[in-house]
């Protein structure tokens, strides 16, 4: 039976992401439903402050819809619309960057909905909350200050993350370009950009949410390693699977690997979707 692909976005992200990576699996004869976790897609805040001419002062106070969200609620959300996709037949879920971490709390709680959980060089806890990895040699080459001005608010003030996206800044702009799509054309760098969302939950949760081998450790994985991303390095993308597998050494990931930065996969889609393609073949056969 086919399976369905179910796509969960990063970190101010949405839906709107994984529209050429759903037009190239759709062309090979895939189903997929790419997911707007809550605050996201159209139910983001773009207050008037953001628009152009932009008003610094007003972006800094002005609320948001996704202020108290939490991992709880995204997991749930996502919980949710797998358990519709179940209906049909077998579960690919699919996560990048930060969705990581939503991913595998669904997984923790619902292993039984999922046939294969997939991380694009996505978040996987195990060993450390997320935060705490940022304080880890992997993440040393991640130039965290550079893209520090593009922050707007006080985000306790605030109870969200907030980022000015739409600032005209060269500097922040290059820098916003060298973390996500170094290799992509600065076309393709200010198109994608206009697709993020100012605004992001804050919970990346705690040790409670991180990978637990008697439920997320039963399903089937793969790590999609991406050779050139800045955001997450390689380094840490390796750590993540090499901890992955040592909580569950009888279930290790299945690793693959495409080159370029943190947004390239979804720029330039074909070779991801025929990876995912592969393991969609292995889920419909029944294999593990």
């Amino acid at each position: 039976m086919q399976p369905t692909f179910v796509l969960v976005h990063g970190a101010f992200a949405n839906s709107f992401s994984f529209a050429p990576l759903q037009a190239e699996l759709g062309l090979l004869g895939h189903r997929s439903v790419a997911v707007d976790l809550p605050g996201h897609g159209f139910a983001a805040t773009y207050v008037r402050a953001y628009q152009a001419p932009q008003d610094l002062d007003g972006l800094a106070t002005a609320p948001g819809s996704i202020k108290g969200v939490t991992l709880a609620d995204n997991a749930a959300y996502l919980i949710g619309i797998v358990e519709r996709a179940k209906r049909n037949g077998p579960v690919i879920l699919v996560s990048h960057s930060r969705g990581g971490v939503t991913a595998t709390a669904a997984a923790n709680a619902r292993p039984d909905l999922i046939d294969r959980i997939v991380y694009v060089s996505a978040w996987c806890p195990v060993a450390l909350d997320v935060g705490g990895y940022y304080a880890e040699p992997e993440m040393a080459t991640v130039d965290v200050a550079a893209l520090a001005p593009g922050m707007v608010g006080n985000p306790a003030e605030l109870g969200l993350m907030r980022s000015n996206f739409r600032t005209a800044d060269p500097d922040l702009l290059a820098a916003y370009k060298a973390a996500f799509l170094a290799d992509g054309t600065d076309e393709e760098f200010l198109t994608f950009l206009n697709t993020f969302q100012p605004d992001e939950n804050l919970d990346v949760g705690t040790s409670d949410d991180r990978a637990q081998a008697a439920t997320w450790g039963r399903i089937p994985k793969t790590y999609v390693r991406l050779a050139d991303d800045t955001s997450l390095p390689l380094a840490l993308q390796d750590r993540l699977i090499r901890e992955g597998d040592e909580l569950t050494p009888d279930n290790p990931y299945d690793v693959r690997t495409l080159e370029g930065s943190h947004l390239k996969w979804l720029t330039d889609p074909a070779p991801a979707a025929r990876v995912l393609g592969e393991l969609a073949a292995g889920v419909g056969a029944g294999a593990p």
